[in-house]
């Protein structure tokens, strides 16, 4: 059976706001997701982690041939650990408090790619419009 999805890169230093290593996923729909653990404050002195999941917007992923693709021009060769650039196009798809791990946010990638392709069924099925329709638990 095919992995559901392909790390692309893993880096430990990085342009976005964490002091942790940042995974970088090429999934069967053509796009790059990411997920990274940040700090966030829960109250006075405390503090605790939270995972972010997110889709990259400057780069498509060709599943199959295992090719990193810029959604823009791009005349040099274009490498996996490109992924991580200076002030990347994210988009925040989900932030969670209850994943403790990168195993379980690596899990948790699978289930929000899941749950979209649910989703993309259910809007095919209905006609309802891609906003009505919310990702995450």
């Amino acid at each position: 059976m095919k992995s559901l999805s392909k790390l692309i890169h893993k880096s430990s230093m990085t342009f976005l706001p964490t002091h942790y290593p940042v995974h970088f996923y090429g999934m069967p729909d053509g796009k790059v997701y990411l997920c990274f653990a940040r700090f966030y404050e829960m109250g006075f002195e405390k503090s605790d982690l939270e995972f972010v999941f997110a889709r990259h917007n400057d780069f498509s992923y060709d599943y199959d041939n295992e090719i990193l693709i810029p959604n823009s021009e791009f005349r040099a060769p274009v490498y996996n650990e490109m992924v991580d650039n200076p002030d990347p196009n994210i988009t925040i798809l989900e932030v969670r408090k209850d994943v403790q791990s990168y195993v379980e946010a690596i899990d948790y990638i699978s289930v929000l790619y899941k749950s979209k392709l649910l989703i993309a069924s259910t809007l095919k099925r209905t006609g309802k419009e891609r906003d009505d329709v919310h990702i995450g638990v």
